[in-house]
């Protein structure tokens, strides 16, 4: 790390392009083979115990396993009148759908920014993975835009959300540099739709299905500066709004990686896929590479592997991310019992 970390300028760009050029270099290929399961996570559990800091890196497979799903009986329960009338099959492609009007368009979204920002994940995962580095040095950096670290109990100051935030707006085409928080339209809109709230203050489907898909027109969101139209903080393309807010979470990231430059550092690396590899898989790769102190784990379904250039470095292990971090507290807590 002490080849670019340290220069001037030395910015999460500089992080970004160091991951590509290290990629570009690669001559062995990569491997999954780093040792048995169970190897692994004696290993792993290991690392998390003896690491000087954890760099968490987490990606879609994480809430997936916490069971935030885009389809299937998730997305039945909750957009089961989109899916009848549009045709719509999970909550990804609907958030491309080209809706009729501005109102049926932001009913969606309101559902769709409803069920995965402001309610917690159906299952623990989160706080599973808090009761490995909760007592340790550790930073998140997160492709993941639904909310789920601040959720269960992270530091917030410990996390780098580079994709944008579903509790955000932003001017549409990014023409004011600022962001804005739409948890209370949020409910306005989830509350004339017709959903109902539970005992927990959750808005469920009314016991009659009776939803309606559009909202009153004065409830579209607006821009509180300037009354323009807005857009979700989402980067989508070049118009995605970097706000104060996401500049001093990417230099709190960088702060955290050269104040551990050198050290014996795990990069945790947690349900990361192949859609956005460049902001933290091969900068992990990278960083490991130039630190022979440092260690790589990956977690992941079916895409467990690392550079076999940084395979004594590294731990790799194939399954779901919760069921993994599961094996791994059973296996801290056995050691700590004995």
């Amino acid at each position: 790390m002490s080849n670019f970390l340290n220069k001037p300028g030395a910015g999460f760009d500089r992080i970004l392009q160091k991951g590509i050029s290290y990629v570009r270099i690669l001559y062995d290929g990569l491997t999954g083979m780093t040792g048995s399961r169970e190897e692994n996570l004696r290993r792993l559990a290991e690392k998390l115990g003896t690491a000087d800091a954890i760099v968490i890196g987490a990606g879609a497979g994480l809430s997936t396993a916490a069971g935030l799903t885009y389809s299937d009986e998730r997305f039945d329960r909750y957009f089961f009148d989109f899916k009848e009338h549009f045709g719509i099959r999970d909550m990804y492609s609907g958030g491309f759908f080209p809706f009729p009007d501005d109102e049926t368009r932001w009913a969606w979204w309101a559902r769709h920014i409803y069920f995965n920002r402001y309610v917690d994940a159906p299952k623990p995962v989160y706080q599973d993975l808090l009761s490995l580095v909760r007592d340790k040095d550790y930073f998140v950096i997160t492709t993941n835009v639904d909310h789920q670290f601040q959720r269960a109990g992270y530091d917030r100051q410990r996390l780098f959300y580079t994709q944008g935030d579903y509790g955000l707006f932003q001017s549409a085409g990014g023409r004011i540099k600022k962001t804005y928080d739409n948890e209370a339209w949020v409910m306005r809109a989830m509350a004339v739709q017709g959903f109902i709230t539970d005992d927990s203050g959750v808005f469920q489907v009314p016991g009659d299905r009776m939803l309606s898909m559009r909202i009153p027109h004065d409830l579209i969101p607006a821009c509180p500066d300037d009354g323009g139209p807005v857009s979700m903080n989402l980067r989508a393309d070049e118009t995605f709004v970097e706000d104060s807010g996401w500049h001093a979470a990417a230099d709190r990231y960088i702060s955290f990686l050269q104040t551990h430059e050198g050290k014996h550092v795990l990069f945790l690396e947690v349900g990361v896929g192949g859609n956005t590899p460049m902001i933290i898989k091969y900068p992990f790769w990278a960083m490991a590479a130039e630190n022979p102190r440092a260690v790589y784990a990956c977690l992941n379904y079916d895409d467990a592997v690392c550079p076999e250039q940084i395979r004594k470095q590294s731990i790799c292990i194939d399954g779901d991310c919760g069921e993994v971090l599961k094996a791994l507290e059973k296996r801290i807590e056995r050691v700590y019992s004995t």
